[in-house]
């Protein structure tokens, strides 16, 4: 069972990557790549929230996506992998 949740935990990094990258082009509203850009901000949005919250974003830089990433990289997997 912990195997399944660090591969969903995995995926959601994954997620993560994807919508980071996404952030960074202009993407056309009416586009079908705009509507997976909000699919994944509605994923990964709520869990950046708190940490954008204690660290707001610096020089135009937001570094929650950073702090998420090492939390689950650091603490979160490796716990599941035991």
């Amino acid at each position: 069972m912990l195997r399944i949740i660090a591969y969903l935990v995995e995926l959601y990094v994954l997620a993560m990557f994807a919508y980071a990258i996404m952030s960074w082009v202009r993407i056309p509203w009416d586009s079908p790549w705009a509507r997976v850009q909000r699919a994944l901000g509605r994923v990964i949005d709520p869990v950046l929230a708190p940490v954008r919250r204690v660290i707001p974003p610096i020089g135009g830089f937001d570094l929650s996506f950073l702090v998420v990433l090492l939390v689950i990289e650091i603490v979160i997997l490796p716990l599941l992998s035991r």
